[in-house]
């Protein structure tokens, strides 16, 4: 266990803080390069770092705070389990941790030390794409299942870099499984329990080999007579693999285009938007008929040299044969990979941004324009609408004219005005999908603990509704009407790691609360009777401990913080003390005989340094990952403590009690403490102090009641149905995506009448709409604090969904389309599920597909909060574009 300054594991001299900062800077600003280590360090303890020294931007002199001591390194945060050290899942960099290279790690360590018993967190720097070139730290690591091919049930887990090779898993296999080097062996991979592949290329990397999280990797060893034992083990109803992708093939042929995709770890994203576009009948028939061949582009500088189109048109000819119940699209997504880096891993990503890139990779892959012409933009000045749409349209084609063009392309009119002169300015610019905003909602749930100012009163749990832009004032308000407890005696806090991370302003947005944040609200009682000037302070409870190896002694934090209000003319060691065994009565048993007694801090014992409000622990320990005594650094908000100052109580000033803690006067993260108080005076602490209760740990064993600090009760808030969400029109979506809106003040336009920047309105409308009609909604949103997925039930129409009247266009004939697909998305944001509804062309029956499963569907199961993609289809029979490619081209195209 740590000590409380300096630390466990190391911390040896430092340099000064102008020092630090002078030696670090350089180094985090290193750039990534392949095979280099780097280390994860948790970002809580790296912002308080940051304060410590000065290193922000804010820090406008350098001067650092030497009150936020950070004490050891401790990435305790970022574990899921403490006794094997595996990380969390879906931790996100800046936001969870921050990664730092090798010669800053060894700085940092020497300097501060680690938490004892936490091996560092070290990752490789890997290489992502073949032409774009994309390095990224290789935070997680994958997880393959390795066996015997002569004993498949023996499965051992192991992890691997996607940078190491697959001779170093056939390596590492040998080792497992004791095979001699000179037995000759072969690799295969396992899909779905009866299909296999053989990796036959030892130098190719995991990535490069299609390897995913979870896959299985059987090693077979040759037989003594030459022969390999591969035919038992392959011939128990299991498939080969045919050409690049890995199918099974069904005594009965499947149905044209219901064919399942295989999961190649997290990729069901992908899937998703494969099957929506599998099912667009003009752009599968394109393929189908071997049209792209006559119209690949290898030589366009913007495109892939026709790769992602080839690789496309052989998936699309795989799922179209008929012959396969599924396949596994693992030649495909490689493809992807190399040109576009993001989507190379196994990550969980986006079906709409895989969509965009697709679209826009098949189509400079399939560009009928060898070369582009440049082309000068004219403004409107005025001119008729239609013969700006006309010049713009026929720009674009002059630069772009492939089948995606013809099929996916329509046209925006964006309109500008200024506020000041007037001038207007209309623009038309080409469309691929329409990305169309959701209303927002006005307000967000937060769950909170509420620790009352009387000691005897459990926590309660609560679920308190807030304005999604609110302040702390409006949680306090809410909770306030809920609870009794008025809202000017709370103090709002984000507790982590048994200390204040955060002490909340009134005035502080809510959007500072991340979900997972554990939010503790206090009430503090500021009684004013006798007019005296009340002073709150935060109180930390540690545990000494006696290190064995250096006989050194430090502390551990451990248990809930407390906020108590002390009059300023009674800031004793003595009143403290009897104020603090008040707070933590409830769950501190006293031998018999003693009692709290105000005037006189009695033996008053508060076993174990608790200051653990029940509820609180159990919320501590959630989020710790249950390791309750382990001392953790976190950012804590420089409003408390400055001074350390050690308040030496042991010595009562009443000689015949027996005083159970000691005082130490510590930092905001209680860490570092200095000076000794003279005890029977007055205590010059202010709001910005912080007190540590100090206990021995025989103390702490004996009188405090562990079950009773952690228990709390919950609200009836909580048990509470969510109200029933608010269901949108589709027609909802498209009038806010056309209604005029002001630009912000940081997203000016410039007039170039004024000459300057103004705060123009801005109007889109829809001028022309495409053959096929993509819709997206915009159901993610992001800032610097909150990432949110918005589940409003839209509800769109399966047939007719007539956008004629949002077509500004005079001259537009009908628009009404059919829907023909939907990309669906289940789950919270960065994690969960995509599947797919679609509408067959053969015979227009609707499926449901799921990775690599295809059901029927009824329409009547389509619209759901899932719903992410739309795909709607024009009706053939009033086929009319009014910028449209020549007839010539679209005719032949149009199925159904």
């Amino acid at each position: 266990m740590a000590a409380a300054e300096g630390g466990g594991g190391g911390g040896g001299a430092r340099p000064d803080a102008t020092v630090q900062r002078a030696e670090l800077g350089p180094l985090l600003a290193t750039a990534l390069r392949p095979g280099e280590s780097w280390y994860l360090v948790d970002s809580r303890w790296f912002k308080q770092w940051k304060k410590y020294v000065g290193f922000d931007s804010w820090d406008m002199f350098g001067a650092g705070d030497p009150g936020l001591f950070p004490g050891p390194i401790d990435n305790s945060g970022l574990f899921g389990d403490p006794e094997t050290q595996i990380l969390k899942e879906h931790l996100i960099d800046e936001l969870d941790y921050v990664l730092v290279p090798t010669e800053a790690w060894n700085k940092l360590v020497t300097w501060y030390g680690c938490i004892d018993g936490q091996q560092p967190i070290v990752r490789k720097v890997v290489e992502y794409g073949l032409f774009v070139k994309h390095y990224k730290v290789e935070v997680y690591l994958l997880e393959l299942k390795l066996c015997e091919s002569s004993d498949p049930d023996n499965v051992i887990s192991c992890h691997f870099s996607k940078a190491d090779t697959v001779a170093t898993i056939e390596k590492e296999m040998r080792k497992l499984f004791n095979i001699p080097d000179e037995k000759e062996t072969r690799l295969w991979n396992r899909y779905m329990s009866n299909t296999h592949e053989q990796l036959s290329k030892l130098d190719s990397t995991v990535q490069d080999a299609g390897l995913y999280q979870g896959q299985v990797v059987l090693i077979e060893v040759k037989n003594e007579d030459g022969t390999w034992p591969g035919q038992q083990f392959l011939a128990k109803g299991s498939g080969f693999v045919c050409n690049s992708y890995n199918c099974r093939d069904n005594a009965s042929l499947s149905q044209p285009g219901l064919c399942g995709l295989s999961n190649l770890g997290n990729t069901c994203f992908m899937n998703s938007a494969l099957q929506c576009l599998s099912n667009t009948p003009p752009l599968t028939d394109y393929f189908l008929e071997d049209k792209y061949e006559a119209e690949i582009n290898q030589n366009n500088p913007l495109g892939m040299r026709g790769e992602i189109a080839e690789a496309y048109a052989e998936l699309i000819k795989q799922i179209w044969s008929g012959r396969q119940s599924y396949v596994a699209p693992r030649m495909f997504k490689t493809q992807v990979g190399r040109f576009a880096p993001q989507f190379s891993g196994y990550q969980q990503q986006d079906s709409q941004e895989l969509l965009a890139f697709l679209l826009d990779g098949l189509h400079e892959d399939l560009n009928r324009v060898k070369k582009k012409p440049y082309l000068e933009l004219k403004d409107a000045n005025g001119r008729p609408d239609s013969e700006v749409a006309k010049e713009a349209w026929e720009n674009h084609r002059l630069r772009n004219d492939s089948i995606i063009v013809d099929i996916f392309h329509g046209l925006f009119k964006s309109t500008l005005v200024c506020p000041k002169c007037s001038k207007v300015s209309v623009t038309f610019d080409p469309f691929c999908y329409l990305t169309l905003p959701l209303p927002l909602r006005r307000d967000r749930l937060m769950e909170v603990t509420l620790v009352y100012a009387d000691p005897q009163r459990r926590p309660m749990q609560y679920r308190v509704v807030v304005p999604m832009m609110g302040a702390i004032s409006d949680l306090c308000e809410s909770l306030s009407r809920l609870s009794g407890v008025s809202a000017e005696n709370m103090v709002v806090t984000d507790v982590y790691n048994h200390r204040f991370h955060k002490i909340f302003q009134m005035d502080e947005g809510l959007n500072h609360i991340m979900p997972k944040d554990d939010i503790f609200v206090y009430e503090v009682c500021k009684p004013s009777e006798d007019g005296s000037e009340y002073i709150t302070l935060s109180v930390y409870f540690r545990e000494k401990t006696v290190r064995q190896s250096s006989n050194t002694s430090g502390t551990v934090l451990f248990g809930q913080p407390l906020l108590i209000s002390v009059p300023k003319h009674k800031l004793t060691v003595d009143h403290l003390y009897s104020v603090i065994l008040e707070q933590i009565s409830r769950y501190v048993k006293l031998p018999l005989g003693e009692e709290y007694s105000p005037p006189c801090p009695d033996k008053g014992t508060c076993s174990r340094s608790n200051g653990v409000v029940e509820g609180d622990v159990e919320e501590m320990e959630h989020q710790d990952g249950g390791q309750e005594g382990k001392e953790k650094l976190a950012e804590v908000d420089p409003c408390h403590s400055e001074g350390c100052m050690q308040i030496e109580s042991a010595r009562d000033p009443q000689p015949c009690k027996k005083q159970h803690f000691t005082f130490s006067l510590v930092n905001s993260s209680g860490t570092s403490e200095i000076n000794s108080i003279v005890e029977g005076k007055l205590l010059k602490l202010n709001v910005f102090s912080a007190l540590a209760v100090d206990w021995d740990s025989d103390t702490r064993r004996l009188l405090y009641d562990e079950q009773e600090a952690q228990a709390f009760e919950k609200h009836g808030s909580m048990a509470q149905p969510q109200k029933k969400k608010a269901v949108v029109a589709l027609r909802d979506c498209i009038e806010l995506f056309t209604t005029m809106e002001t630009l912000g003040e940081h997203d000016p336009w410039y007039c170039p009448n004024c000459k300057k920047h103004q705060q123009a309105t801005k109007k889109f409308d829809l001028w022309s709409l495409p053959r096929i009609l993509v819709v997206h909604l915009k159901r993610f949103s992001y800032s610097r604090y909150w990432r949110d997925k918005l589940d409003t039930v839209v509800e769109f129409p399966i047939r007719g969904l007539n956008m004629s009247e949002f077509v500004c266009d005079p001259r537009a004939g009908s628009y009404v389309y059919d829907l023909i697909a939907v990309s669906n998305h289940y789950g919270a944001m960065g994690v969960g599920h995509y599947t797919a509804y679609a509408k067959n062309k053969v015979n227009d029956k609707w499926y449901y597909f799921d990775d690599s499963s295809v059901s029927v569907a009824s329409e009547d199961q389509i619209v759901t909060k899932a719903a992410y993609v739309l795909f709607y289809q024009r009706r053939n029979s009033e086929e009319h574009s009014a910028p449209s490619p020549p007839q010539e081209e679209c005719d032949g195209m149009d199925t159904n």
